[in-house]
């Protein structure tokens, strides 16, 4: 009789942590960075092996979102995770984000901003985090928002976080006065590069036939002029073909993807080509008038803006032949 009261109150205390597991959206779990607070429930969840995000580190001080706001952003680029949790009842927002932000300071996470209610931006701030698919959960929540962003350098891509806590106030159903809290997180890291190194041959042929040839392998450091070591084999086969063909000049045309500004992309696909002509110049001896560096920007795409397979291969730089 003992033991079958012993094994009972067992398993009644381990039920609220079942509980938990089993409302969880399917698919979901924890980002390993950083624990969920206590008996919260995973509502909402997306991962990325590779995406852009713009990280909030000043107070939104126009409506419209990130993209109206983008002065008080950082972007960022790498593994993206959104997790999205409903607190137990009877919590406030000021609770769980206490904890939250006691876990991130033992983690060893240094604080890059943080705010609450209208220090933030009031509900200008809430509609740049809560927009779109998540308008439901955080959307015009400003009364009690608070929110840290906060930074992990690591040896293998820093690691970013945006944690984001309101008291839902809007609306009934569920979150009806519960402390919800958006917790996501951006190890930068660079792309894994998929693209094959062009040699010297094969872009004269395309020359040849079409006039221009495209080449994914010179790569550039995330929002930067600044080219990547691993550039150095693609950048070899370029100078290998124009001393190769002596009389051919070229056009050195940067291209980027279709995020960010129009004039924004079109000065730092210049700023990238005219790095290629620097480094062609200096490290192989390839007179600069022999080259043009030209930024084309997002304007002429070679594939769909919409997946992140087409915005690599919008990615690139031209040779095209001057033809004289």
């Amino acid at each position: 009789m003992r033991s079958t009261l012993i094994a009972a109150l067992s398993l009644l205390a381990m039920m609220p942590a079942a509980f938990a597991q089993k409302t969880d959206v399917k698919g979901s779990k924890d980002h390993p960075l950083l624990p969920r607070y206590e008996s919260s429930e995973i509502i909402r969840y997306e991962t990325k092996e590779f995406d852009e995000y713009r990280l909030m580190v000043a107070p939104a001080k126009r409506p419209g979102g990130k993209e109206k706001n983008e002065e008080a952003t950082l972007r960022l680029e790498g593994k993206y995770t959104q997790i999205a949790y409903r607190a137990p009842a009877q919590r406030s927002a000021l609770e769980v984000f206490r904890n939250y932000e006691q876990a991130l300071k033992e983690a060893g996470f240094q604080t890059v901003y943080s705010c609450d209610r209208n220090a933030c931006g009031g509900r200008d701030f809430s509609l740049a985090i809560g927009s779109g698919s998540l308008y439901s959960f955080f959307g015009d929540q400003h009364a009690d928002q608070r929110f840290i962003a906060a930074k992990l350098p690591r040896a293998e891509g820093d690691a970013y976080v945006s944690l984001y806590v309101v008291q839902h106030r809007a609306g009934g159903g569920p979150n009806k006065d519960r402390a919800l809290a958006l917790l996501e997180v951006t190890e930068v890291k660079p792309m894994e590069q998929r693209m094959k190194v062009v040699e010297a041959s094969a872009m004269e042929r395309d020359i040849v036939a079409t006039g221009r040839v495209a080449v994914h392998g010179i790569l550039f450091d995330f929002d930067k002029d600044t080219m990547r070591p691993d550039s150095k084999p693609q950048l070899d086969e370029i100078a290998k073909l124009l001393k190769a063909q002596s009389g051919l000049k070229v056009l050195l045309v940067g291209h980027t993807d279709a995020k960010g500004a129009i004039d924004y992309n079109r000065d730092l696909s210049e700023r990238r080509a005219r790095s290629i002509v620097e480094a062609l110049a200096r490290d192989h001896g390839i007179t600069r008038e022999r080259m043009m560096p030209v930024g084309a920007g997002m304007a002429a795409p070679m594939a769909t803006n919409r997946t992140e397979e087409g915005r690599a291969l919008n990615r690139r730089v031209e040779l095209v032949d001057l033809g004289n």
